[in-house]
């Protein structure tokens, strides 16, 4: 007698934990059932995969989706709308909405706000401020929390914690991995002026330096070490810093940025003006070849968007009026898969850094590989398919991306969410069917 699930993908050339492998994926109940030649097998749906590759479930692992407060630039269901167009059946969302997400009813209101509208699973940060230390602990595991996220430099919001007595404070409070912006406050305020007097992006790079990166990230790492609390550095954008953490991967992990790994300075200044300023800045060629040298030794964990929108009219502003910030949810996977066939990293380390790692640095629970019992969630992509990326595609309420006009090779063609194809060909299935995700050592969501 056949067997009948749910969902069938047939004949898909699959990333599996032991290599590439030519196989079937059935799933019922919203989890992986079977995985292997299922001759006979009966789904109530089933795609034909043939000429693609089937990948995890990929997750961004960074992003900010403005809801509540800013919502004129986006929110919680065009932000997840653009995670799954772009391939991705989860995201990690940052704390600095207005008010900021550093409190427990905080973290429950973008719960409620999510339900029924995202369009792909989602957790969300508690924001560390002085006033919130002694809380700290009990918000880093309520349901749907990935952890704590600290601003030791100013970005966009309020969420500032400069000084290392409270960034301590904050560390001895609480046991998960902890996120830090690293650049350091007081640098950046004595170098503003570098910023003002040019007033052009340019400058950008010059004003945030290496050597705000590099002092911020060893303070980090430094406090990391006192406390014995696990530090993960987003958006490393140095040299310098990748140097100093490869010897630091026991206590600190690394997360890096398409946009750092893609763009470069001077020349993408020129090109886009304010539309190519974000925090960390997009530096020189020597630190984007270290960033590609460190992806390829190993020192890079996770790869993140940092999908930061703003609108047009915001980013039009004269320097250094205007704010930082960059779109990138949708467009993380068409770049690294041009990456990809680039040369320039492999199939399975790209899903390394955007499936397995993030499940192993966070503790996710039953994602992050295709195996027996885990969600159904998968990332189909066609690795040949030539796309050019474009304004009119994006999602975003800002409507724009640094990167359009950029033609790629690799796309991704359907996203599947606990057995439930929510994108397809680029058209969206719902309703929504986001769901907080669950961590293996918090409280059940």
């Amino acid at each position: 007698m056949s067997e009948s699930f749910d969902l069938l993908i047939r004949h898909g050339r699959c990333v599996l934990p032991d290599g590439l492998v030519d196989c079937d994926i059935a799933i019922a109940g919203g989890r992986i059932r079977r995985v292997g030649a299922l001759t006979g097998a009966r789904a109530a749906e089933t795609i034909e995969a043939r000429g693609l590759h089937v990948l995890p479930g990929l997750i961004d692992t960074q992003v900010h989706f403005r809801e509540p407060g800013l919502e004129h630039k986006e929110d919680l269901e065009s932000g997840t709308r653009g995670a799954v167009l772009g391939g991705l059946v989860g995201v990690f969302e940052m704390p600095n909405t207005k008010p900021g997400t550093t409190t427990k009813a905080a973290i429950e209101d973008k719960l409620a706000r999510a339900k029924g509208r995202a369009w792909c699973d989602h957790a969300f940060y508690a924001g560390a401020t002085g006033e919130n230390v002694e809380s700290l602990a009990e918000l880093e595991r309520l349901p749907g929390v990935a952890g704590v996220k600290v601003f030791i430099g100013s970005s966009t919001g309020d969420l500032l914690v400069a000084d290392d007595a409270t960034i301590e404070r904050v560390m001895r409070h609480g046991s998960r991995r902890i996120a830090f912006h690293c650049e350091d406050e007081e640098r950046m305020r004595e170098r503003r002026k570098i910023a003002e007097a040019a007033a052009h992006p340019r400058a950008h790079p010059e004003w945030r330096d290496v050597e705000s990166a590099l002092r911020a990230t060893k303070r980090v790492v430094a406090l990391a070490r006192k406390t014995g609390r696990r530090a993960h550095i987003l958006h490393v954008t140095t040299a310098e810093e990748m140097e100093f953490l490869a010897d630091h991967k026991d206590i600190a992990s690394v997360e890096v940025l398409p946009q750092h790994l893609t763009l470069v300075a001077p020349d993408c200044y020129e090109t886009l003006g304010t539309f190519a300023q974000m925090n960390p800045p997009i530096r020189e060629a020597r630190h984007r070849e270290a960033l590609w040298r460190a992806l390829r030794e190993g020192v890079v964990d996770v790869l993140g968007s940092d999908h930061a929108p703003h609108t047009r009219e915001e980013k039009a502003k004269t320097y250094p009026a205007s704010p930082s910030g960059l779109t990138g949810v949708q467009t993380i996977v068409p770049l690294m898969l041009d990456h990809v066939h680039a040369g320039r990293l492999t199939l399975q380390r790209l899903v390394d850094l955007l499936a397995a790692g993030p499940a192993r640095l966070f503790g996710l629970a039953n994602k992050g590989r295709i195996a027996v019992g885990m969600d159904g969630d998968l990332t189909l992509v066609d690795l040949a398919a030539k796309r050019t990326i474009a304004h009119g595609q994006m999602a975003s309420k800002s409507g724009w991306t640094p990167f359009d006009g950029m033609a790629v090779t690799g796309w991704p063609v359907a996203t599947i969410l606990r057995g439930n194809v929510v994108m397809r060909d680029g058209a969206l299935f719902g309703p929504p069917l986001g769901r907080p995700i669950r961590f293996q050592d918090c409280l059940p969501a």
